[in-house]
């Protein structure tokens, strides 16, 4: 059984249809990138993968791990182990990036029927995590992601999913916005979370990101459906020929 089975998915926003009978399975263990042009419902995706306020579903499917999706809250999902990291992560003036990390992991604990960790046992999970990342431990104390670069941003995201170690990660374009070596970074960071038991889903525009990130899987996203799946090298072929000749196919479709 995939760990991720969606089924003729239709979703959209304020009555809007931008998902058209998405169909899509993830294997554990398995890297997944979706690539398509802007308005082609990536974003909606995730987001409804993630149960974001206003992104309905309106007719099939998802399963994850052999539950359906939507009858999980978004807190119940992610104690599930699903993970969603933001194009464009949130700041959250006030609230110590430490605070933050501690109460999202104890939280998820409870749901899971685990005790929660203790002081000593969070700081040293923390600690060690940050360093194998390159994240300065002065960035851990401030507000979080405020006055943060990008780059700095999505280190804190992948730090964030490193310590939930969850089953499905969902990147949302996490490479908008990177500078060359920022992205190397966040991509050691996934790469090092990568595992038999874990799976991710990869959505971005480029094909640069996939140089670091390579997936094992790559579906061209077009008008709400995905309208082909390949291997790595169609991400190359996106990068040189665009997605001109998909969103014609959509549309016949």
């Amino acid at each position: 059984m995939p760990l991720l089975e969606i089924n003729n998915l239709h979703a959209g926003i304020e009555g809007k249809d931008i998902l058209r009978g998405l169909t899509l399975a993830v294997n554990a263990g398995e890297v997944h990138a979706i690539m398509g042009p802007n308005g082609s419902g990536k974003s909606t995706l995730a987001y409804v993968l993630a149960g974001k306020d206003g992104y309905a579903p309106t007719a099939g499917e998802v399963l994850f791990d052999g539950r359906n999706i939507f009858d999980l809250a978004p807190d119940e999902r992610a104690a599930a182990g699903l993970f969603l990291a933001f194009q464009y992560p949130l700041e959250i003036p006030g609230v110590a990036t430490m605070t933050f990390l501690r109460t999202a992991l104890n939280a998820q604990r409870k749901k899971r029927g685990q005790a929660e960790l203790s002081t000593p046992d969070f700081l040293k999970a923390v600690r060690g995590l940050a360093k194998t990342l390159g994240i300065d431990q002065e960035m851990l104390r401030r507000p979080v992601n405020v006055g943060f670069s990008g780059g700095e941003k999505k280190r804190n995201e992948i730090l964030q999913m490193a310590l939930l170690e969850p089953k499905l990660a969902v990147l949302d374009e996490t490479d908008s916005g990177l500078d060359i070596d920022a992205l190397k970074i966040v991509a050691d960071g996934v790469n090092r979370l990568r595992e038999r038991t874990r799976s991710f889903i990869v959505i971005t525009h480029y094909q640069r990101l996939l140089n670091y990130i390579v997936p094992d899987v790559v579906h061209v996203l077009s008008k709400g459906r995905i309208v082909k799946t390949g291997g790595k090298e169609l991400a190359l072929e996106l990068e040189a020929r665009g997605y001109a000749e998909y969103q014609e196919e959509a549309a016949v479709a």
